[in-house]
């Protein structure tokens, strides 16, 4: 997330109309805040589900499973998904690579991608 910290810098810029950005460097800015704004609810949510997936660890009996268990099984995927997130959006981010546009490409996959894994991680724990 590299790309991320020459944006986070600009941010603090506070006048900033990110509804109708102007220029390049506004709209990287722009992707930049969107992405920590999904990254923040990403994490609320990671919480929620580990925590459920914690409990039902403790109520299944894995004495006849040899399986990782349910927080472990969330762990392992959560780590997975980071990596892929993380490699495909820099794919995605090289059709303008080294040009101002790359960091907006990068940036606005990985607030898409973060949108969809919070949603997943939603629904691993909802009661139907």
């Amino acid at each position: 997330m590299i790309w991320l910290l020459p944006l986070l810098a600009e941010a603090a810029e506070p006048q900033l109309d990110c509804e109708y950005p102007q220029y390049q460097q506004e709209m990287n800015i722009c992707a930049a805040r969107e992405f920590e704004a999904a990254d923040a609810l990403l994490n609320a949510q990671w919480k929620l589900t580990s925590e459920v997936m914690k409990q039902r660890d403790t109520e299944w009996d894995s004495s006849w499973d040899e399986r990782p268990g349910y927080f472990d099984q969330l762990l392992a995927a959560q780590r997975a998904w980071i990596a892929f997130r993380d490699a495909h959006c820099a794919s995605e981010g090289y059709e303008f690579r080294g040009g101002s546009m790359e960091p907006f490409m990068i940036g606005t996959c990985m607030t898409k991608l973060t949108e969809e894994r919070t949603a997943q991680l939603k629904d691993l724990i909802a009661v139907d």
